[in-house]
């Protein structure tokens, strides 16, 4: 059996993601949306979007996002039209409330984004960065590794 180590990377990504999933979420219901609404507003190109594609660009399941979005539609944000070459698509569109919406998401995530890369420096940032690819190339390599052992 493996000593208990010092440090737990996962951990530190937890409760970060916490803090951050927290924040946006208080911002959002302040606009009567949630964060899940706002990055999903932010994922509907203007020429509509393949429901099926926003589940992976969200990195979100099936079920959550088909009712998420099912809330988008009765708040106004959305609307659904089949796609005109291909009758299996439903595109997803945003309305001019959803369009507001979006411009409003954007704004508080890049606002946020440029508070925080203002307090850090260009070299910590490219350390950050390469950690967190190393962090997500460990994950991809876990993640596949369950794959073929199963």
């Amino acid at each position: 059996m493996q000593n208990k180590p010092d440090y737990l990377i996962d951990l530190d990504v937890r409760l970060m993601w916490h803090k951050l999933s927290r924040m946006y979420n208080q911002t959002a219901a302040s606009y009567g949306i949630s964060m899940s609404i706002g990055f999903i507003l932010l994922h509907i190109d203007k020429e509509g979007t393949p429901s099926t594609q926003l589940g992976p660009r969200m990195g979100m399941e099936p079920t959550s996002l088909s009712r998420t979005l099912k809330t988008m539609e009765e708040k106004g944000l959305i609307y659904r039209k089949e796609d005109l070459s291909d009758k299996r698509i439903v595109r997803i569109f945003l309305t001019e409330e959803g369009l507001k919406g979006r411009y409003i998401a954007r704004d508080v995530i890049f606002g946020f984004n440029n508070k925080v890369l203002a307090k850090i420096p260009e070299k910590e940032l490219r350390i950050f960065r390469k950690v967190i690819s190393t962090v997500s190339a460990a994950i991809d390599e876990e993640s596949e590794s369950t794959r073929t052992d199963s």
